[in-house]
This record gives C-alpha cells, structure tokens and sequence, in this order.
C-alpha cells in the first residue's frame, strides 16, 4: 500500500522556522513529481509548491515566495517543505501530494496520492 507520511509540523511564533517533511513508501518515488498543499480551518485546500520528478524546476504560490522552498530527495523517497518567516496566516493542516507527472500541477485533482496532513499553528 503506498503511504506519504507527513511530519515536521507544529506550533511556531510569528517569524519562525519550520521543516516539513513528506516519506513515501511502496512508491517508485522518482516517477512522480510532488506537491504541498495547505487547507485552513473554513478554506478549501490551495496550492502550496511543487517540485519535478528531479527536482529542478519547482513552482509556488505567491503568498509564500521567498518564505517557503520545497526540495525532494530522491534517494530518501521524500520530499521537503522549508517554511521560514512564518505568519499566522500560514496556519493550516498541509497535505503533500504526488502526481503521476513530469512537472506536477498547481491543481489538487492533478494528484493522485496524498498524505493524512500535518498541523502548522503560527501564532501572533
């Protein structure tokens, strides 16, 4: 059974560091690319970043540019969310997501496994 395991996540202050880490198993990892996404509490679930299926090109939403980087390892069969300057409206349960793609999407129907999330609280 595949699983993407989420962790890394947690209660930080405004201005803090967090690192997300998403473990696949049962998967041929390098043969999807991978995406997070995020959902606050009354808000659908939106795009977050992206990473290729190598690892070089990655794409995010403009809220977190320059805050966020994700990187994947493909030797390990996970991929990471690097969140820094953090602001409370960064808080919300993120999901990671693989897309049986070259380049992923921004779209969360583009993913076809996905993770049971990980809570990230910023506080004021």
């Amino acid at each position: 059974q595949v699983l993407l395991v989420e962790s890394g996540g947690g209660l930080v202050q405004t201005g803090g560091s967090l690192r997300l880490s998403c473990a696949a198993s049962d998967l041929t990892f390098s043969s999807y690319s991978m995406g997070w996404f995020r959902q606050a509490p009354g808000k659908e679930r939106e795009f977050v970043a992206r990473v290729d299926r190598r690892g070089g090109s990655t794409r995010y939403t403009d809220s977190v540019k320059g805050r966020f980087t994700i990187s994947r390892d493909n030797a390990k069969n996970t991929v990471y969310l690097e969140m820094n300057s953090l602001k409370p409206e960064d808080t919300a349960v993120y999901y990671c997501a693989a897309a049986p793609s070259w380049f992923g999407s921004t779209r969360a129907a583009e993913y076809n496994l996905w993770g049971q999330g990980t809570q990230v609280t910023v506080s004021s």
